[in-house]
C-alpha cells in the first residue's frame, strides 16, 4: 500500500513541534517546519532554523541520524503558510491558547487542500472548542494527535476524533503514525487530559502530597512508589525532575480549568510553598539548577548527589533507605500490607490512583486496554492500572476502599473477585464494562511473541533460550536470560535449533521482546571461571560461540536477526552472522568488548571486515575496510539508531528498518520467507589483509591518541591485540587469509586479554557499577 502521506507540515517549532518534525524526518518523509517571525527583524526563519540546529546538538538526539535533518524544510508562518497546500498532513503544535489556535485554523482553512488532515497536538483543549466556527469540510479533516515528549522515544500517541471527523482522514493519519513514525495508537475520548496525562498528573499529585503528609524522604518515596509498582527507576520525584517541576502548576491550572466539577483531581490541589520556591529559584529539575535531586559540585571537581528535605527545603546528602523485604519488592499485595510507612505510602498511592483509573473507563476511554496501554507507553509503567489491580486482587481493592468509606467505582463492583484480564484458549481477554470478557485485539499485521506464548509451547527450551514456531514454517530463537546475556546454554540450544530447523522448517528469526536484544556474553559467568583459573572452560566458551555462530551463518536455510534496543558484543556478533537484519529503528548496535579490555571473540572482527569490504561505498584494497573496522571496534562504537548502524557498517544498505516495535517480528518473518526460495548459504570469505605494514600504521595512530591523553596505556595494549587480528598477523602482506585462520587469531587474542589482570579489573568494575573503568 502506497503511503497516503508524502509530505507533512508542522506548525510550531517548540520542543514538541520540532520533535514531531524530527520524527517525521526519521521516517524518511519531507517535513515543513514553520514558526513565527522573530521580533528582532533578522532572519525571518530564525525560529524554525534555530530549532533544527538545536536538535542536532541535543542529547538524547531527536534525529536518528544527522542526515535526517536534511528532510526538514524551515520557514515562517507569515511568508510560507501557503506551502501547506503541498502537504498531506498539517500538525499544529503552537502555544496552548485557544484564540491563537483558532486564528491559525482560520488561515489554514483558506490554504489547505480538502482532505488534507489537520491535527492539534494539544493535551488540554477539547476538540469541539478547537473547531468552533470552522467549515464542515475543516471539521471532517480535523482530529487531535497527542504525542508524548520526546516524540522520537515515546511510543504512545493518543488520537481523538469527533463525530464529524472523516474516518478515512483519521485512518490515513493513523496508518502513517503507526507504520512510519513507529507509534502505538490509543484511541482516547474528547475529555480533559485524555488518558495518560489525566491519570499521570493525578498520580504524581497524590504521590507528592502523601509523601509530604507522611513525612517521607524523597528517596523513600521513590523506593516505595518506584520499581515495586512497576514505575521506572526514577520513581516519583526523580520523574518530576526529569519532566520539569515547572510543568506541575501549569498542568494543575490546565486540568482544573477543564475537568468536571467533583472530579477527584480537585482534592489534590493545595498550596505547595516548597515547589513554588524551587521554581522561583530556578530549581526546576534536570533542565535547571537541580530539583528534588541535584549534583553538588565540589571545588576539586567531584560531584555528590543531594536530595531536598521536603520539610525544610534544604539540600542534604542523598540517603539510601533501608531495603524493602524481598516479598514487598515483588508482590504488590505484600507491599501494601507491609506495616508502617512502606505499606501506608504504597496504599496512599495505589488506593486513590487505581480507583480513579477504574472510574475513567467509558469517560476517557472505551475499555481498560486503552487505559493500560496509555500508562505503559506514555509513562513507562511496567503494568497498567488494571494489571496492577489484578496483582492486588480486584475484590480486595474494592473491599478496602469500602471499609475506608470511599466510593467503589462501578467497574470494580462489576468485576467482583474476577480478574480484569484472563487467558482462555490461548487468547488474552479483558473485562468489559458490561461484565463480559472480550479478546484483546492487536492492530492488523502485528505479530507478538507474547501472544504466541499464550497458545503454544516452545519447540526447544533451556534456562537461557527458547525456540518458538511463529507460523508458515518460520521459527523464532529467543534469548531469555537476564539482560538476554549469552552463555553456553544459549549456544547449545542454538546448535539444536539449527538441526531442528534444517529438518522441519523453512527459516529462522533471532528475536525477543525484552527491553534489549542482548547485552552480550554473560561476563559474570566468565569471571567466575577466571577467578578459579578455569582457562580451559573460558576457551571452550569462545570456541563454542565461534562454532555456533558459524553454524548459523552456513545453515541451509535463511536466518534473519531482528534486534531492538541494545545489541552489544556477542549480541552484535550474532547479527553480523545473519543473512539479513530487520532492525527496530531504536537499535543500539556495537562491538564493545574493548571497553572492558577484551577482543570480540565469536567471529565479529572478520564479519565486520567482510561486510565493510563488500559495501559499495568502501574504497578497494586491503586497508580501507580493515581501517574502518579497526576504528569502530577499538573505540567500541555503538550506533545510536539503526540508521547510524548502517553508517558504521553493522547493517548493510539493504537491511530493513522497522519503525514500530510491535511490527518487528512480522517484518522479520516476512523477510525470512522472502529469502527461502532458491536459498543457498553464503560462500566462506577469503580476506585480503594488510599484514605487518598495516599494523605499523595502526600502532602509530594509537600512539598518537595516547600522547593526546585520549587512549590510556592499557587501551594501547588492547588495540595492539586487535590490530594483530584485523591485519592478519605479522607477515609482510597477506593476500589470502581464511576465515578459520582469522578465528584462530581471534581466539588467541581473546585468551591473552582475559588472562590480563587489567582486563579482569575492568570487567569486575563493569559488573559492580555498570560503567567502564578507564585505567
Amino acid at each position: 500500500m502506497a503511503d497516503a502521506i508524502n509530505k507533512v507540515c508542522v506548525i510550531g517549532a517548540g520542543v514538541m513541534g520540532a520533535g514531531i518534525a524530527a520524527q517525521v524526518a526519521n521516517a524518511g518523509v519531507p517535513v515543513l517546519l514553520l514558526d513565527i517571525v522573530p521580533k528582532d527583524g533578522g532572519d525571518r526563519d530564525a525560529v524554525a532554523k534555530g530549532a533544527v540546529a538545536k536538535m542536532l546538538k541535543t542529547e538524547p538526539a531527536p534525529f536518528m541520524s544527522p542526515a535526517a535533518a536534511r528532510l526538514v524544510e524551515t520557514g515562517n508562518i507569515e511568508d510560507h503558510l501557503a506551502k501547506v497546500a503541498e502537504c498531506d498532513w498539517i500538525v499544529e503544535a503552537v502555544v496552548e491558547r485557544l484564540d491563537i489556535k483558532q486564528s491559525l485554523y482560520a488561515r489554514l482553512e483558506e490554504l489547505k487542500r480538502p482532505g488534507t488532515a489537520v491535527s492539534s497536538n494539544t493535551s488540554t483543549i477539547p476538540l469541539g472548542h478547537l473547531v468552533e466556527g470552522r467549515s464542515e469540510q475543516f471539521k471532517r479533516d480535523f482530529l487531535i494527535t497527542h504525542f508524548f515528549n520526546p516524540p522520537r522515544y515515546m511510543r504512545l500517541i493518543e488520537i481523538v476524533t469527533s463525530a464529524e471527523t472523516d474516518e478515512g482522514v483519521a485512518a490515513k493519519v493513523a496508518q502513517f503514525v503507526d507504520h512510519r513514525m513507529g507509534k502505538r495508537i490509543v484511541r482516547a475520548k474528547d475529555t480533559p487530559g485524555f488518558i495518560a496525562n489525566r491519570i499521570g498528573t493525578y498520580w504524581l499529585a497524590v504521590a507528592i502530597n502523601a509523601a509530604m503528609d507522611q513525612g517521607l524522604t524523597v528517596e523513600e518515596a521513590d523506593q516505595i512508589g518506584g520499581r515495586p509498582m512497576g514505575v521506572p527507576k526514577t520513581g516519583i520525584f526523580g520523574l518530576i525532575d526529569l519532566v520539569g517541576i515547572d510543568l506541575m502548576p501549569l498542568l494543575a491550572k490546565s486540568l482544573s480549568s477543564t475537568l468536571p466539577e467533583g472530579d477527584a483531581y480537585f482534592e489534590t490541589i493545595r498550596p505547595l510553598p516548597l515547589i513554588d520556591r524551587m521554581i522561583a529559584d530556578g530549581f526546576t529539575g534536570r533542565k535547571g539548577k537541580g530539583g528534588f535531586y541535584r549534583l553538588d559540585r565540589k571545588p576539586d571537581g567531584s560531584r555528590a548527589k543531594q536530595a531536598i528535605d521536603l520539610q525544610t527545603g534544604e539540600y542534604r546528602a542523598e540517603k539510601k533507605p533501608e531495603r524493602l523485604s524481598g516479598r514487598a519488592e515483588k508482590d504488590l499485595a505484600a507491599l501494601v500490607a507491609t506495616p508502617g510507612k512502606v505499606g501506608d505510602y504504597a496504599w496512599a498511592i495505589l488506593g486513590p490512583v487505581l480507583s480513579y483509573a477504574a472510574g475513567l473507563v467509558g469517560e476517557a476511554a472505551d475499555d481498560i486496554v486503552a487505559i493500560d496501554d496509555a500508562m505503559k507507553l506514555g509513562y513507562n509503567w511496567k503494568f497498567g492500572p488494571f494489571e496492577l489491580i489484578d496483582r492486588l486482587g480486584p475484590g480486595k481493592l474494592a473491599e478496602r476502599l469500602r471499609a475506608e468509606g470511599r466510593p467503589v467505582p462501578a467497574l470494580l463492583e462489576t468485576a467482583g473477585d474476577r480478574p480484569f484480564y484472563r487467558v482462555v484458549d490461548g487468547k488474552r481477554q479483558y473485562l468489559t464494562t458490561g461484565g463480559d470478557y472480550a479478546d484483546v485485539v492487536r492492530a492488523e499485521g502485528v505479530l507478538l511473541l507474547e501472544d504466541i506464548k499464550l497458545r503454544s509451547e516452545p519447540l526447544l527450551k533451556n534456562g537461557s533460550a527458547a525456540l518458538w514456531d511463529i507460523g508458515d514454517g518460520v521459527v523464532a530463537f529467543e534469548f531469555t536470560g537476564k539482560m538476554n546475556a549469552l552463555d553456553e546454554q544459549v549456544l547449545s540450544l542454538l546448535q539444536k535449533a539449527i538441526a531442528l530447523v534444517k529438518s522441519q522448517y523453512k527459516a529462522l528469526v533471532v528475536y525477543n521482546e525484552g527491553s534489549n536484544f542482548s547485552a552480550g556474553a554473560n561476563l559474570g559467568l566468565a569471571m567466575f571461571a577466571v577467578n578459579i583459573a578455569a582457562w580451559s572452560e573460558v576457551e571452550k566458551l569462545v570456541v563454542a560461540g565461534q562454532q555456533a555462530y558459524k553454524a548459523l551463518k552456513y545453515a541451509p536455510f535463511p536466518v534473519v536477526a531482528a534486534p531492538a534496543g541494545m545489541a552489544l558484543g556477542g549480541g552484535c556478533e550474532i547479527l553480523l552472522h545473519a543473512d539479513a537484519i530487520q532492525a527496530h529503528a531504536e537499535s543500539y548496535i556495537g562491538l564493545v568488548e574493548t571497553g572492558v579490555g577484551l577482543i570480540p571473540g565469536w567471529g565479529g572482527n572478520g564479519e565486520l571486515i567482510d561486510r565493510l569490504a563488500k559495501s559499495p561505498k568502501m574504497a578497494k584494497g586491503p586497508m580501507p575496510a580493515v581501517t574502518k573496522a579497526f576504528e569502530t571496534i577499538s573505540t567500541a562504537q555503538v550506533s545510536r539508531s539503526a540508521a547510524l548502524a548502517k553508517e558504521l557498517g553493522y547493517l548493510r544498505k539493504d537491511d530493513g528498518v522497522t519503525m514500530n516495535r510491535d511490527r518487528l517480528l512480522a517484518d522479520a518473518k516476512q523477510k525470512a520467507l522472502s529469502l527461502v526460495e532458491g536459498y543457498q548459504p553464503p560462500e566462506k570469505p577469503v580476506f585480503r589483509l594488510p599484514g605487518a605494514a598495516g599494523k605499523v600504521a595502526f600502532d602509530g595512530a594509537v600512539a598518537d591518541f595516547a600522547k593526546k591523553g585520549v587512549a590510556t596505556p592499557y587501551d594501547v595494549v588492547v588495540a595492539d591485540r586487535l590490530a594483530r587480528i584485523v591485519t592478519g598477523g605479522d607477515a609482510d602482506l597477506i593476500d589470502e587469509v581464511s576465515e578459520d585462520q582469522l578465528l584462530k587469531l581471534e581466539r588467541s587474542a581473546f585468551m591473552e586479554s582475559v588472562r590480563d589482570a587489567r582486563t579482569q579489573a575492568r570487567i569486575e568494575h563493569m559488573l559492580e557499577t555498570g560503567k567502564p573503568l578507564r585505567n
